[in-house]
C-alpha cells in the first residue's frame, strides 16, 4: 500500500474513533456519575472515622464476631435460598423445555407473572400466610396435622421461603435458556444407541446444561447477599442479614465509615465471585440471563 493511502487510512480510523468516542461519551458520564464517584465514596468514607483517616472499621470487621456471625448467616441462607432454588427451578425449566405450544407458555408465563409484583408485595403476602393464624398453620390445624401453630414467620425459616419464592425466576429462565439450545438430536441419538432415558438425561442433558446451573446459581447467590426488604420483614428483626447491618448503622448510629466498610467487604466478595464464575462462563452470559 502506497504511503500516502496508509496515511489516509490511519486517519479515518483515528476520525472513527473519536466519532464512536463522542456518541459513547454521555453514557460514559452518566456511569462516571451514577456508578463510579459513590463507589469512589463509598471507598473514601470505609477509612474514615472522627480521627481521620484509620482502619478501624476493617478491624472491627474481622475482629468482632458480631460481623462475623451476620456474614455467616447471610452466606448460609444464599447457600440454601441456592440449593433449594436449583432443586425446584431445574425440573420446571425441564419440563417448560420439553413440552411445546401451550404448556411451555403457560410454565413461563407463571415463572414471569411473579416479576409485575413488587417486591414487598410478595414478601408481605408471605408474612400473611406463614403467620400464626395464617392459611398454612389454619389448614394444617383442620387438617389435625399440627396442636399449635408453627413458627414460620420472624425466623431464618420465614426468610428462606420468602425468598426463595422471590428469587426462583432467576435460576429457571437462565436453566430454560440454555437448555432450549440442546439438539434435540443428541437426545434422539442417544437413545437410538441403547441409553435409557435417565442414562441420556445424566451424560448428554445434564452436561450441557450446566452453563445455565451456573449463570442461575450465580445470579441466585449474588442478589440474596445483597437482600434487604425480605428479611427485614420475614426475619422480623432475628434474621440480621449484612444488607440490614449497613441500613442500621446508617440509620440508628449515624455510622457512615462503618457502613461503608460493610458495603465495601460485601462488593469485594461479589466482585470475587463473578471473576471466580468469569474463568468457567464469560461473565455476558450470566449477566445477560437476568
Amino acid at each position: 500500500m502506497p504511503a500516502a493511502d496508509a496515511t489516509l487510512a490511519r486517519r479515518f480510523e483515528r476520525r472513527e474513533h473519536l466519532t464512536m468516542a463522542l456518541l459513547a461519551s454521555p453514557a460514559f458520564l452518566v456511569v462516571f456519575v451514577l456508578l463510579v464517584l459513590p463507589l469512589g465514596w463509598l471507598f473514601a468514607q470505609s477509612f474514615l472515622d472522627e480521627t481521620g483517616l484509620s482502619l478501624v472499621h476493617y478491624r472491627r470487621i474481622f475482629t468482632d464476631p458480631v460481623y462475623f456471625n451476620t456474614f455467616w448467616l447471610t452466606f448460609r441462607i444464599a447457600g440454601i435460598v441456592t440449593l433449594a432454588t436449583i432443586l425446584i427451578g431445574y425440573p420446571v425449566a425441564y419440563a417448560a423445555t420439553m413440552t411445546s405450544g401451550r404448556t411451555r407458555a403457560l410454565i413461563l408465563a407463571l415463572v414471569i407473572v411473579p416479576f409485575w409484583t413488587s417486591v414487598l408485595v410478595r414478601a408481605y403476602a408471605w408474612l400473611i400466610l406463614l403467620q400464626r393464624s395464617g392459611l398454612v398453620n389454619s389448614t394444617l390445624r383442620d387438617l389435625g396435622l399440627i396442636d399449635r401453630p408453627l413458627a414460620l414467620v420472624h425466623n431464618e425459616l420465614g426468610t428462606i421461603i420468602a425468598t426463595i419464592h422471590i428469587l426462583l425466576p432467576f435460576m429457571i429462565l437462565p436453566l430454560q435458556a440454555t437448555m432450549a439450545k440442546i439438539p434435540r438430536d443428541l437426545i434422539t441419538a442417544g437413545a437410538s444407541l441403547g441409553g435409557t432415558p435417565f442414562h441420556v438425561f445424566r451424560r448428554v442433558f445434564l452436561p450441557l446444561s450446566l452453563p445455565g446451573l451456573l449463570a442461575g446459581s450465580t445470579l441466585v447467590f449474588v442478589l440474596c447477599l445483597g437482600f434487604y426488604i425480605t428479611p427485614e420483614l420475614m426475619g422480623g428483626g432475628k434474621t440480621i442479614m449484612v444488607s440490614m447491618v449497613v441500613s442500621r448503622n446508617i440509620e440508628l448510629y449515624q455510622a457512615w465509615g462503618a457502613a461503608s466498610a460493610v458495603s465495601v467487604v460485601l462488593l469485594a466478595i461479589v466482585a470475587a465471585i463473578f471473576f471466580a464464575v468469569s474463568r468457567v462462563l464469560p461473565l455476558d452470559r450470566v449477566l445477560s440471563s437476568s
